[in-house]
């Protein structure tokens, strides 16, 4: 049975820091990329960052200098670290283990974890 299991979200205030992390079991961890998404209410789900099965990262451009997402493929875990936050990023965070075989596209996702940023 495949989990993702998320911790690490809470409230924060402004310019504060969180680690996300996302906990798998059941798949071959190192074969999968790590999509990091978030939304919030009203809002449709945003991809926010991405680390492959090689360490390479990408991020969208509002998190850029503040987020990084990085993998401990010894612990099945991927983390997503949050600093500088503000308000904007108040969402809920999904982790996404994700991989393409044959042209299909195999996914998991975490439960998600409420952030909040407020003062």
């Amino acid at each position: 049975q495949v989990q993702l299991v998320e911790s690490g979200g809470g409230l924060v205030q402004p310019g504060g820091s969180l680690r996300l992390s996302c906990a798998t079991s059941g798949i071959a961890f190192d074969l999968y990329a790590m999509d990091w998404y978030r939304q919030a209410p009203g809002n449709q789900r945003e991809l926010v960052a991405t680390i492959t099965i090689e360490g390479s990262t990408n991020y969208v451009d509002s998190v850029k200098g503040r987020f990084t997402v990085s993998r401990d493929n010894a612990k099945n875990t991927g983390y997503l670290q949050m600093n500088s936050l503000k308000p904007e990023d108040t969402a809920v965070y999904y982790c996404n283990a994700n991989k393409r075989l044959f042209g299909r596209r195999y996914e998991y996702w975490g439960q998600g974890t409420q952030v909040t940023v407020s003062s």
